[in-house]
């Protein structure tokens, strides 16, 4: 078996609310991807999901390196891609597409062997504990309420706040999340996320302020991500456990905060270079004793790379609609995501709502904030109704 090449196609839709957080605090609704197809000489075919703005890379690195390749050799598939990588390093836009094109990869080499994605890969159990994600910075009191009660309805009794502009708007958030959490019958876990908000001493302040009132499991990003020292001091000083990685892109970024004590969860997903990447990352954090958790995905497809971790503590879990133009069987029942046993990711493309929601060129309304990191982060805090940037409005 051989492969023969790649489709893609570009799409938008609306999710059914707005995504933010402390840097983007407004959010946006509108999703774009990039559908992608490996396809083979036997009519087997992978497929992936990507970044659209990258459309002609998935091309040109498929056509330069995998063409012509058996694709069930996806760890040396993935290695190839990495070494082409090798001088400008595996980062950034281009982990992006070495991420996707192995989670297709790895799509195609399931449904070779005729068996789901989690079997593949060696997992014994098909059920993967979940956490709720609001990424909830834009929504009201009554709109947070009313999420994590619907997730609390499957069950789930972990949930993870956006925090960081007002400690205590904050704080009164937290509770909202904590009542909303205990209608599932279950003691609630409080989870937060200052998407790299705060400076070290900021988190500090912030953090211990939280836990006066509230027991906090983790503080996610509570300082830069790159930033050992400062992380460091953040789970010297506080409760909560520091959570960190989801924006790192390479096993050798994830090296410092191991080796200097600065993480107390790794955050992994499909952006830590695929699975096989991610893989690298989980087993050296398990040799040192330290859990992993697997980031968000549509449709939660990276519960069957999360199936096979013994160190994974639990997945995030958005449920905002990304899965508009997917037909897929995986659910979320009483705590957990469960995986079928349809072939490879179990994910199929429909292509009438793909057809529906195809664009030739993403809209600007998709794209990420254009602020980027919210002006005053790590130096003081900015009002959430305060203008991101010099003459905004």
């Amino acid at each position: 078996m051989k492969i023969t090449g790649i489709r893609t196609q570009s799409f938008e839709h609306d999710m059914t609310r707005p995504l933010a957080d402390a840097n983007n605090p407004v959010g946006r609704k509108r999703y774009a991807q990039l559908a992608i197809w490996i396809e083979t000489d036997e009519g087997v075919t992978g497929i992936g999901l990507g970044n659209p703005a990258l459309e002609g890379v998935y091309h040109q690195i498929t056509t330069d390196l995998l063409v012509g390749r058996d694709p069930r050799g996806v760890v040396g598939l993935w290695q190839r891609m990495v070494d082409f990588a090798f001088k400008g390093g595996n980062r950034g836009y281009i982990t992006d597409v070495i991420g996707a094109l192995d989670i297709a990869l790895w799509d195609l080499k399931a449904k070779i062997n005729s068996e789901p994605l989690w079997k593949t890969l060696g997992a014994s159990s098909r059920a993967v504990k979940a956490y709720a994600s609001g990424i909830d910075m834009s929504l009201s009191d009554d709109e947070i309420r009313a999420f994590y009660e619907s997730q609390a309805k499957k069950g789930i009794a972990i949930g993870k706040l956006k925090v960081g502009l007002d400690r205590e708007t904050d704080l009164r958030r937290i509770g909202i999340m904590q009542d909303a959490l205990a209608t599932s019958g279950k003691s609630p876990v409080n989870l937060i996320d200052s998407n790299e908000y705060w400076s070290p001493k900021q988190a500090i302040q912030h953090i211990r302020y939280f836990e006066s009132e509230y027991d906090i499991f983790w503080a996610e990003e509570p300082a830069r991500r790159w930033d050992w020292a400062g992380l460091r001091r953040v789970s010297d000083n506080v409760n909560a456990a520091v959570a960190t990685g989801e924006n790192l892109d390479d096993a050798s970024e994830f090296r410092p905060l191991i080796a200097n004590g600065a993480a107390d969860y790794l955050q992994i997903g499909q952006g830590t270079g695929g699975i096989t990447g991610a893989l690298r990352v989980a087993h050296m954090a398990d040799t040192f004793d330290i859990p992993v958790s697997v980031m968000n995905c549509p449709a939660n497809f990276m519960a069957h790379f999360a199936a096979v971790l013994p160190n994974h503590i639990w997945m995030e879990v958005v449920d905002v609609g990304r899965d508009y133009v997917f037909d897929h069987s995986i659910t979320v029942e009483d705590g957990y995501i469960m995986l079928g046993d349809e072939p490879g990711l179990g994910l199929t493309y429909i292509q009438d709502k793909l057809d529906e929601c195809a664009v030739q060129e993403r809209s600007p309304e998709a794209a990420p904030s254009p602020w980027g990191r919210r002006r005053g982060a790590g130096l003081y805090i900015v009002q959430p109704n305060e203008p991101n940037e010099v003459g905004q409005e």
